[in-house]
């Protein structure tokens, strides 16, 4: 071998260096995690910044990263095409192409890609600085080599992609739900980071209670019946109506009843209560949580009357319901006991009809669907298109239903057994 085949292997093993940073790098950057490299860049971190601008132009940084590689990989075979042929004739086309494809797939791709995905934060830091000098040397044929290249895909009918805020969201959903292992900390944190992201989605018809099930105290009584009814309830905020359960006239507070028995001495019989209440907030039942709580931080408000397109009432809504959707039940000392959810030695499990698709979804990370139903009973009838008898049972995704107890047109209680154990 003569000293310029010398001096073309040095050129050759450099070339494949670079090759490998090429590939390495672009393995780096696009499996960089992005919301790690936005709280280094916080944080002060210059690599960071680096980072971020490159994944924020990642077509620009991905054709800088390819145009480098194909350049140095197509050199590296021509030199080293050109030692063979010298050294064996003819025959050092086929040694070269040969060599040269082992070397560049093993020490080209394979080793660096392997490295940059298992440190790839790590290695995006590394290269990232480098890489955006390229991109600002290349940036001039980049344009061009772009602009031809999306001529030809919008000849084919091919489209820029536009920024999507919904698939923005089902990313940032996977990332959520993607870390299932962990203690009931950390499902618990899961399910409120999946709430908060579903609370423009969800309606305040789907986490009202129900004005069956609402306190609401008839206006029309004595004042002294009443302050003994304000007394006994556990609620401090309470509907009052007129002649009609509907008719809905004002909402009491128990502090301003108990502000205006303290000016009375304690005599209820003088109180004009209609006076004491404020006038009732009615809201939408497709109102989204989202709106709703703004609603409530703008208004300085924490009860909401609920309503249809009719405008009949449906129930209330207040700023604990919300918050209780994002950190789960919150639980005091005058709270009222409801029938629930109880978990049974075989696995089962036994819910109250009324009992809300979300709340059982969130205890148990199902995926049972809340968009034509809110609770239990609603999605029995609406997936079986009847009231079902005590008694029936019924499959769907994967569950079966068995309905323990009907009480009228009510699906009062049932037996659920999830997948795992059906």
């Amino acid at each position: 071998m003569s000293e310029l085949d010398w001096i073309y292997l040095g050129v050759i093993f450099g070339l494949l260096i670079l090759s490998a940073f090429f590939s390495g790098s672009e393995t780096a950057l696009t499996a960089a995690s992005r919301p790690l490299m936005h709280q280094l860049e916080q944080g002060g971190s210059r690599r960071a910044k680096h980072v971020n601008r490159l994944l924020e132009k990642r077509e620009t940084f991905l054709g800088a990263l390819l145009v480098g590689n194909n350049l140095v990989n197509i050199m590296a075979s021509a030199l080293a095409t050109s030692v063979l042929i010298g050294l064996f004739g003819d025959a050092g086309v086929a040694y070269a192409t040969a060599a040269m494809t082992v070397v560049v797939v093993m020490f080209g791709e394979i080793l660096p890609k392997t490295y940059a995905i298992t440190h790839a934060d790590r290695a995006a830091l590394f290269v990232a600085p480098v890489v955006r000098g390229l991109v600002l040397v290349l940036l001039p044929l980049l344009r061009i080599v772009q602009h031809v290249a999306w001529g030809m895909l919008r000849l084919a009918g091919v489209r820029h992609p536009e920024h999507d805020m919904e698939r923005a969201l089902v990313e940032l959903k996977g990332a959520i739900d993607i870390h299932t292992e962990g203690s009931e900390e950390i499902k618990h944190e899961r399910a409120m980071l999946r709430s908060i992201l579903e609370l423009a989605d969800v309606e305040v018809g789907e986490i009202m209670t129900h004005r069956k099930s609402a306190y609401t105290i008839d206006i029309g009584q004595a004042a002294p019946v009443i302050v003994e009814q304000v007394l006994a309830s556990p609620y401090t905020r309470i509907p009052l109506w007129k002649d009609n359960p509907d008719n809905i006239v004002g909402v009491l507070h128990a502090k301003d009843l108990l502000r205006a028995l303290n000016v009375q001495k304690g005599d209820a019989q003088g109180l004009d209560v209609e006076k004491l209440a404020s006038p009732p907030w009615f809201v939408p039942d497709a109102t989204s949580l989202l709106d709703q709580l703004q609603s409530f931080r703008d208004r300085h408000e924490h009860f909401a009357l609920v309503v249809d397109e009719y405008g009949a009432l449906m129930g209330v809504v207040t700023l604990e319901d919300i918050i209780e959707e994002i950190v789960g039940d919150i639980a005091d000392e005058h709270d009222v006991a409801v029938a629930g959810v109880r978990l049974q030695a075989d696995g089962t499990i036994i819910a109250n009809g009324q009992v809300t698709l979300r709340d059982l979804n969130r205890e148990f990370e199902w995926r049972l669907p809340d968009d034509q139903a809110s609770t239990l009973a609603g999605l029995i009838m609406h997936e079986s298109r009847r009231i079902p008898e005590a008694g029936q049972t019924f499959l769907f995704y994967g569950f079966r239903f068995e309905i323990l107890r009907r009480h009228r047109n009510q699906l009062a209680l049932i037996r659920l057994t999830p997948p795992k154990t059906a």
